[in-house]
């Protein structure tokens, strides 16, 4: 028998699960893979696996005791469109255990999401993010981003403006971006900043498209 390895729970993505599903089942293709960069806890790969049964879901996390907890969810869950989690890290410019996904899948990465990642991370692995996704995604294909933002050096709300100095407390490279900054590293990459949808708790929805190879 396999040993049980520690589940993550995070409230907050507790919360924020169903809302964020409910801009996917829009903005998703009907099938395909979805990769998950900066998976976490594992609870938004399965809670949409469960929620788009058509689609394959890929998480991925840089760190071992993330992935193991993420894989605790996909044992208990048994959700045969979860796949098991690989180690991406956005600050490596290539993602040797991405790139082979497509052949393992038999089609291409059809979308990537990334949820609350870019602030807890230095501005590199937002540039790293739209760099490995433009090596992956055809053209049309969705790049989404979930979390804080400025917007033109503003913030939305007094909550966000205290989260971006705790951030920034514990790590000054981290911190609420703004999102004319995020969307010219996506351009430099090749995409095009294609929707913003607000969301609960001063958050945002960001849905970034893969221009066809100029």
């Amino acid at each position: 028998m396999l040993p049980r390895m520690a589940r993550l729970d995070s409230p907050a993505a507790e919360r924020n699960k169903e809302p964020i599903a409910e801009v996917l089942a829009r903005v998703l293709p009907d099938r395909g893979l979805v990769l998950e960069i900066a998976s976490g806890s594992g609870q938004h790969a399965s809670h949409f696996a469960k929620r788009f049964p058509n689609l394959t879901f890929q998480p991925s996390d840089p760190r071992e005791e993330a992935r193991d907890g993420i894989e605790q969810w996909r044992r208990e869950e048994g959700l045969p469109n979860l796949r098991a989690p690989i180690a991406i890290d956005v600050l490596v410019p290539t993602w040797p255990e991405a790139l082979s996904l497509g052949a393992q899948a038999g089609a291409p990465v059809a979308a990537i999401v990334c949820i609350n990642m870019i602030h807890i991370a230095p501005l590199e692995a937002t540039s790293g993010l739209f760099t490995g996704a433009a090596s992956l995604l055809a053209a049309g294909a969705p790049c989404i981003t979930y979390g804080p933002y400025r917007f033109g050096g503003k913030f939305l709300a007094e909550s966000n403006e205290a989260f971006d100095a705790t951030l920034r407390a514990r790590d000054p490279s981290w911190g609420v971006r703004d999102l004319d900054d995020v969307t010219a590293l996506a351009e430099r990459a090749g995409f095009t900043r294609e929707e913003v949808i607000a969301m609960p708790a001063n958050n945002h929805v960001v849905v970034f498209r893969r221009l066809p190879a100029s």
